[in-house]
């Protein structure tokens, strides 16, 4: 697997990383620990040294299953975890209190059965709480060894600025693909400004690219929510997945694979965190990192792309209320 800097931290991690939410917080099911741990084992035997989770995802289950999980493997791996949401609950509100940052650590350390953090994100930009108390919240826990880089989510260049004055971010993570294009036009140019690493969730359209969605979902999966994957949405959207599929049947490759090879190929400190629940997947997901896109490609599949208009918001209203704008 390659390595890339996120930024100009020295953060090195692998091209690809994992989100691990969908491990046990996605679909109304997941995996059971044991096939989860083993998936997660089997990430790391591929290369993938780069994972990220959330108190919020579970509420803190999913890291308890990550530091489990990732227990013999420490001192190899970059473990990301996030503060912010009110009582670990995305819809509940917004909680970036310096002593509610502290608190979260030193649970998210038991949880992960670490004594260091290696990246701590603050989930979401809280306006009741001043982005330099945050930085420097961080700053200070940075300083007593018990986290080493400070990241944000979701965060708007304004607030990026802000915190990296008090303590240098060193990654911003938003989600960013083929079905999600915005941080093109402000935040990435302030990323590559000011030396910060770029870590895109949601990679593959939430599963949309990969061309396996083509009708309603099942009653059970957490998309429901979101705007974009209602039935009439999708149906709409699907002209954009007919088309990547075209051209990365040319290339001999799968639809999801062109969607991270794009990602990849745009800058070098980008390091999306696809997420799977399945072990060929993953391995599909890995072999992305070997395509290389032509620049005649990378003009393609841009033209393609900017000829289509896609239809749906990308949250539901109460968590787009959220977003630092």
């Amino acid at each position: 697997m390659q390595k890339r800097k996120l930024g100009n931290s020295g953060l090195e991690v692998s091209a690809l990383g994992f989100g691990c939410m969908g491990l046990n917080f996605l679909d109304g099911k997941g995996l059971d620990k044991k096939d989860a741990i083993t998936l997660l084992r089997s990430a790391v035997g591929r290369g993938i040294t780069f994972f990220d989770t959330a108190e919020a995802y579970g509420p803190y289950t999913n890291e308890e299953l990550v530091g489990e999980g990732l227990r013999p493997y420490r001192k190899e791996v970059i473990i990301a975890t996030k503060f912010g949401c009110k009582d670990a609950r995305p819809a509940t509100g917004l909680d970036s209190r310096p002593e509610t940052i502290r608190a979260v650590t030193e649970a998210s350390l038991k949880r992960l059965n670490t004594d260091y953090i290696d990246l701590l994100y603050q989930h979401r930009v809280d306006p009741n709480v001043p982005i330099e108390d945050v930085a420097g919240t961080v700053k200070d826990l940075i300083q007593e060894g018990k986290v080493k880089y400070f990241g944000l989510s979701e965060a708007s260049a304004k607030t990026i600025r802000k915190a990296h004055s008090v303590q240098p971010v060193t990654a911003l993570q938003s989600e960013y693909s083929l079905f999600w294009r915005e941080p093109e036009t402000e935040i990435i140019p302030t990323l590559e400004e000011l030396g910060i690493g770029f870590v895109p969730f949601s990679p593959l359209g939430k599963g949309f690219l990969t061309g396996t969605i083509n009708s309603k979902l099942a009653d059970v999966d957490r998309r429901n929510v979101i705007p974009r994957f209602s039935e009439e949405n999708i149906k709409a959207n699907l002209i954009l997945v007919d088309a990547l599929s075209e051209i990365a049947e040319q290339k001999n490759i799968t639809t999801g694979q062109l969607a991270l090879a794009w990602i990849l190929a745009q800058k070098p400190w980008i390091a999306p965190i696809p997420g799977t629940t399945k072990l060929h997947r993953l391995e599909e997901n890995i072999r992305s990192t070997d395509i290389v896109l032509t620049a005649d490609e990378l003009a393609k599949i841009n033209t393609t792309v900017n000829g289509i208009t896609l239809v749906g918001e990308r949250y539901p209203e109460v968590l787009e209320k959220q977003i630092d704008r």
